[in-house]
Protein backbone atom coordinates (compact mmCIF):
# COMPACT_ATOMS: atom_id res chain seq x y z
CA UNK A 1 0.00 0.00 0.00
CA UNK A 2 2.81 2.55 0.58
CA UNK A 3 4.32 1.92 -2.81
CA UNK A 4 0.96 2.42 -4.46
CA UNK A 5 1.18 5.99 -2.26
CA UNK A 6 4.71 6.44 -3.36
CA UNK A 7 3.70 5.37 -7.01
CA UNK A 8 1.26 8.30 -7.03
CA UNK A 9 3.92 10.82 -5.71
CA UNK A 10 2.81 10.52 -2.58
CA UNK A 11 6.17 10.86 -0.10
CA UNK A 12 7.07 10.08 2.71
CA UNK A 13 3.96 7.70 3.93
CA UNK A 14 3.83 7.43 7.42
CA UNK A 15 1.99 4.41 9.47
CA UNK A 16 -0.22 5.40 12.13
CA UNK A 17 -1.14 3.35 15.26
CA UNK A 18 -1.97 3.35 19.22
CA UNK A 19 -1.68 0.97 22.02
CA UNK A 20 -3.41 1.34 25.56
CA UNK A 21 -7.19 1.53 24.40
CA UNK A 22 -8.58 -0.92 26.72
CA UNK A 23 -6.61 -0.71 29.70
CA UNK A 24 -7.82 0.50 33.72
CA UNK A 25 -4.83 2.98 33.73
CA UNK A 26 -2.24 4.86 32.35
CA UNK A 27 -2.01 6.78 28.98
CA UNK A 28 -3.10 5.66 25.61
CA UNK A 29 0.25 6.11 23.59
CA UNK A 30 0.28 6.21 19.18
CA UNK A 31 3.10 6.21 16.96
CA UNK A 32 3.67 7.84 13.85
CA UNK A 33 6.78 6.14 11.53
CA UNK A 34 8.07 6.53 8.22
CA UNK A 35 9.83 3.89 6.93
CA UNK A 36 12.85 3.85 4.55
CA UNK A 37 11.98 1.29 2.37
CA UNK A 38 15.82 0.36 1.61
CA UNK A 39 16.29 -0.67 5.48
CA UNK A 40 13.70 -2.08 6.35
CA UNK A 41 14.36 -4.10 10.10
CA UNK A 42 13.86 -7.89 9.79
CA UNK A 43 10.83 -9.20 11.88
CA UNK A 44 8.19 -6.67 11.34
CA UNK A 45 4.93 -7.55 11.85
CA UNK A 46 1.81 -6.78 14.14
CA UNK A 47 2.95 -6.20 17.78
CA UNK A 48 0.70 -8.50 19.38
CA UNK A 49 2.43 -11.59 17.30
CA UNK A 50 6.04 -10.48 18.91
CA UNK A 51 7.18 -11.34 21.99
CA UNK A 52 8.43 -8.45 24.35
CA UNK A 53 12.20 -8.98 23.76
CA UNK A 54 11.31 -9.04 19.76
CA UNK A 55 9.36 -5.53 20.37
CA UNK A 56 12.03 -3.92 21.95
CA UNK A 57 14.41 -4.97 19.74
CA UNK A 58 12.21 -3.59 16.77
CA UNK A 59 11.89 -0.57 18.64
CA UNK A 60 15.51 0.04 18.85
CA UNK A 61 16.40 -0.70 15.08
CA UNK A 62 13.11 1.93 14.29
CA UNK A 63 14.49 4.73 16.13
CA UNK A 64 17.88 4.12 14.58
CA UNK A 65 16.54 3.45 11.06
CA UNK A 66 13.54 5.21 10.52
CA UNK A 67 11.62 8.43 11.62
CA UNK A 68 9.66 7.65 14.47
CA UNK A 69 7.42 10.28 16.37
CA UNK A 70 5.64 9.39 19.81
CA UNK A 71 2.76 10.65 21.25
CA UNK A 72 0.20 10.26 24.59
CA UNK A 73 -2.81 11.05 25.58
CA UNK A 74 -2.82 10.75 29.77
CA UNK A 75 -5.59 9.08 32.56
CA UNK A 76 -7.15 12.58 32.94
CA UNK A 77 -7.31 13.83 29.03
CA UNK A 78 -9.10 10.23 28.15
CA UNK A 79 -11.96 11.27 31.52
CA UNK A 80 -12.21 14.37 29.74
CA UNK A 81 -12.66 13.79 25.92
CA UNK A 82 -13.49 9.66 25.90
CA UNK A 83 -11.24 7.47 24.91
CA UNK A 84 -12.43 7.68 21.24
CA UNK A 85 -11.16 11.56 21.11
CA UNK A 86 -8.54 11.13 23.30
CA UNK A 87 -6.80 8.25 21.29
CA UNK A 88 -7.11 10.83 17.89
CA UNK A 89 -5.23 13.29 19.49
CA UNK A 90 -2.39 11.19 21.12
CA UNK A 91 -2.19 10.00 16.82
CA UNK A 92 -1.98 13.48 16.33
CA UNK A 93 0.55 14.43 18.54
CA UNK A 94 2.66 11.49 17.12
CA UNK A 95 1.99 12.66 13.68
CA UNK A 96 3.57 16.37 15.09
CA UNK A 97 6.56 14.65 16.39
CA UNK A 98 6.70 12.70 13.26
CA UNK A 99 7.17 16.22 11.27
CA UNK A 100 9.54 17.64 14.10
CA UNK A 101 11.66 14.16 13.59
CA UNK A 102 11.99 14.61 9.69
CA UNK A 103 12.95 18.29 9.95
CA UNK A 104 16.05 17.62 12.42
CA UNK A 105 16.96 15.24 10.20
CA UNK A 106 17.16 17.67 7.03
CA UNK A 107 13.75 15.56 5.18
CA UNK A 108 12.72 17.86 2.30
CA UNK A 109 8.78 17.28 3.49
CA UNK A 110 6.72 16.39 6.21
CA UNK A 111 4.51 13.12 5.41
CA UNK A 112 2.59 13.33 2.46
CA UNK A 113 -0.01 10.76 3.50
CA UNK A 114 -0.77 8.73 6.59
CA UNK A 115 -2.24 5.43 6.99
CA UNK A 116 -4.39 4.89 10.22
CA UNK A 117 -4.95 1.49 11.73
CA UNK A 118 -8.25 1.53 12.78
CA UNK A 119 -11.58 2.57 11.38
CA UNK A 120 -10.69 6.44 11.96
CA UNK A 121 -7.92 9.08 11.37
CA UNK A 122 -7.31 11.95 13.35
CA UNK A 123 -7.17 15.81 11.77
CA UNK A 124 -4.22 15.62 10.06
CA UNK A 125 -2.75 18.23 7.61
CA UNK A 126 -1.74 15.73 4.94
CA UNK A 127 -3.75 12.72 3.23
CA UNK A 128 -4.77 10.19 5.63
CA UNK A 129 -7.12 6.60 5.24
CA UNK A 130 -7.81 4.22 8.07
CA UNK A 131 -7.45 0.57 7.39
CA UNK A 132 -9.35 -1.93 9.59
CA UNK A 133 -6.20 -4.24 11.01
CA UNK A 134 -3.76 -2.06 9.27
CA UNK A 135 -1.30 -3.91 11.47
CA UNK A 136 -1.17 -7.58 9.77
CA UNK A 137 -1.56 -5.68 6.40
CA UNK A 138 0.70 -2.35 5.99
CA UNK A 139 4.76 -2.43 7.23
CA UNK A 140 4.40 0.92 8.46
CA UNK A 141 1.37 0.29 10.66
CA UNK A 142 3.08 -2.81 11.66
CA UNK A 143 6.08 -0.52 12.90
CA UNK A 144 3.94 2.16 14.22
CA UNK A 145 2.30 -0.72 16.66
CA UNK A 146 5.53 -2.01 17.99
CA UNK A 147 6.67 1.17 18.88
CA UNK A 148 3.38 2.19 21.01
CA UNK A 149 3.28 -0.86 22.31
CA UNK A 150 6.87 -0.75 23.78
CA UNK A 151 6.90 2.86 24.66
CA UNK A 152 3.29 2.33 26.45
CA UNK A 153 5.10 -1.26 28.35
CA UNK A 154 8.28 1.21 29.40
CA UNK A 155 5.68 3.87 31.10
CA UNK A 156 3.54 1.23 32.60
CA UNK A 157 6.87 -0.16 34.32
CA UNK A 158 7.85 3.63 35.38
CA UNK A 159 3.80 3.26 37.08
CA UNK A 160 4.90 0.02 38.85
CA UNK A 161 7.34 1.88 41.17
CA UNK A 162 5.24 5.41 41.34
CA UNK A 163 2.11 3.05 42.55
CA UNK A 164 3.23 -0.33 43.62
CA UNK A 165 0.84 -2.79 44.75
CA UNK A 166 -1.13 -2.46 41.44
CA UNK A 167 0.77 -4.95 39.11
CA UNK A 168 1.29 -2.50 36.56
CA UNK A 169 4.36 -4.40 35.35
CA UNK A 170 2.45 -7.91 35.00
CA UNK A 171 -0.82 -6.65 33.58
CA UNK A 172 -0.24 -2.99 31.87
CA UNK A 173 -3.02 -1.35 33.38
CA UNK A 174 -5.55 -4.08 31.66
CA UNK A 175 -8.48 -5.36 33.50
CA UNK A 176 -7.62 -8.57 34.67
CA UNK A 177 -8.52 -10.70 38.28
CA UNK A 178 -5.48 -9.55 40.14
CA UNK A 179 -5.80 -5.57 38.72
CA UNK A 180 -9.72 -5.65 39.63
CA UNK A 181 -8.42 -7.25 42.91
CA UNK A 182 -5.82 -4.55 43.81
CA UNK A 183 -8.17 -1.73 42.58
CA UNK A 184 -10.98 -3.45 45.16
CA UNK A 185 -8.10 -3.63 47.91
CA UNK A 186 -6.23 -0.13 47.37
CA UNK A 187 -8.49 1.67 45.40
CA UNK A 188 -7.84 4.08 42.34
CA UNK A 189 -4.50 5.69 42.11
CA UNK A 190 -4.13 9.03 40.20
CA UNK A 191 -3.19 7.68 37.15
CA UNK A 192 -6.29 5.37 36.62
CA UNK A 193 -9.06 5.96 34.66
CA UNK A 194 -12.11 7.09 36.10
CA UNK A 195 -14.37 7.30 33.25
CA UNK A 196 -14.40 3.42 32.81
CA UNK A 197 -16.87 1.40 34.90
CA UNK A 198 -14.58 -0.99 37.36
CA UNK A 199 -12.57 2.20 38.01
CA UNK A 200 -15.76 3.98 38.99
CA UNK A 201 -17.09 0.99 40.85
CA UNK A 202 -14.09 1.76 43.06
CA UNK A 203 -14.10 4.92 43.80
CA UNK A 204 -17.77 3.92 45.12
CA UNK A 205 -19.55 5.93 41.96
CA UNK A 206 -21.52 3.24 41.58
Amino acid sequence: MEQSLMAQGLAPVCGIDEAGRGPLAGPVVAAAVSLSPDDLPDGLADSKKLTAAARARLCEELHRRAHVGVGLASAAEIDELNIHRATLLAMRRAFDKLCAALERAGAPCAPAFALVDGKFAPDLPCGAQAVVKGDGKVLSIAAASIVAKHHRDMLMLELEERFPGYGFAQHKGYPTKAHLQALERLGPCPEHRRSYAPVRKACGAE
